[in-house]
């Protein structure tokens, strides 16, 4: 029996588990994806991000996940009037895929298991501990006391816990070869209703221009995303001589009040799948920290569930404050995001 079960190896995963292999705890960490994994991300790390980076794994993020432009400045928002306002702060431009895959070999040389490759079909609590089904290559079963369950916007055993079937917002986004008039070095965020249902972006990876929309309705995404290249092309002298690739993912729609579900019994939610999302789908930092709280709620607390959760919802209270005031803030730019308002 393992002490701890964690699903997925993505920021609060491997966060997560790093965290309680150090404290002696043993740890199985999987994940439905061969690592590095791949996952549609603008990978802009906030400075937040960078500091807790430093403070939960002991270094700096590595140059081996930075692409060019290697510094971020910050984000410039047009909001729906046109208006622009931009926002400096320093931060890193890094390919999700690669710094992934050294937050999850970092738990490894802290003596987390990982297997990739492996889904979580279903889970079954009994007396002090829980089997979980797990398929790779067979089925089979492994047990744990606890299960934490990082899977991301649509978990497979949070679905089957709680009958859950989560409000999404669905992306579309392009990298392309070309050119255009703006500042590499700033992620550009589009609030105009008319360009998405929720937002529009840009920004630069290795040279590629990456532009997205998201909406509401999957069906609607082309649409959007044709109107925003035309506004681009108007706007900002957008040329694009080649379309490298087009991805398509989906997040959670974050409703008033961003709720948070933190678990049901001896099964944890931390991360985008317990509701710890900031604004333009800024998931790393709230990841990483709600993770790592998570983690030593169980260290302080193992053999008591209900002091666990009590201390892993007092941890993340500043969290949760900050990412309600954030949404409110970019309600404050647009009608789109009304319903934020604080």
């Amino acid at each position: 029996m393992f002490d701890v079960i964690v699903i997925g190896a993505g920021s609060a995963g491997s966060t997560a588990s790093k965290t309680l292999a150090e404290k002696g705890y043993s740890v199985l960490m999987i994940e439905k994806f061969e690592i590095p994994r791949y996952k549609s991300c603008s990978g802009q790390l906030i400075k937040k991000s960078i500091d807790l980076v430093q403070k939960y794994y002991g270094e700096p993020v590595p140059a081996s996940a930075m692409c060019i432009p290697t510094k971020n400045r910050g984000m410039i928002f047009t909001d729906d009037k046109g208006r622009s306002f931009r926002f400096e702060q320093d931060g890193l431009n890094v390919w999700r895929s690669s710094l992934d895959k050294w937050l999850a070999d970092k738990a490894a040389l802290s003596g987390v298991e990982i297997r990739d490759i492996t889904f979580a079909v279903s889970c079954e609590e009994k007396d002090d501990g829980v089997t979980v089904t797990l398929k790779s290559e067979q089925t089979y079963t492994e047990q744990a006391r606890y299960v934490i369950d990082c899977e991301g916007v649509i978990g497979t055993l949070k679905r089957k816990l709680l009958n859950h079937n989560p409000k999404l917002i669905y992306t579309y986004q392009t990298y392309n070869q070309g050119s255009v008039d703006l500042d590499y070095q700033f992620f550009h965020a589009y609030l105009q209703p008319e360009l998405s249902e929720y937002d529009a972006w840009f920004n630069v990876k290795d040279n590629q221009l990456v532009l997205g929309v998201s909406v509401k309705e999957s069906r609607k995404a082309e649409h959007y995303y044709a109107r925003f290249i035309s506004y681009m092309e108007k706007t900002h002298n957008l040329r694009i001589e080649k379309q490298l690739k087009i991805d398509k993912w989906i997040m959670p729609w974050i409703r008033p009040g961003c709720n948070i579900d933190f678990g049901v019994g001896r099964v944890f939610f931390a991360g985008e799948i317990a509701g710890f999302l900031n604004p333009m789908g800024e998931g790393i930092s709230a990841g990483m920290e709600s993770g790592h709280c998570l983690a030593m709620a169980l260290v302080k607390h193992f053999d008591n569930l209900e002091m666990i959760y009590s201390d892993y919802k007092n941890g993340t209270d500043a969290l949760h404050n900050y990412m309600k005031r954030q949404w409110s803030f970019i309600a404050g730019m647009t009608d789109n995001f009304a319903e934020m308002r604080l």
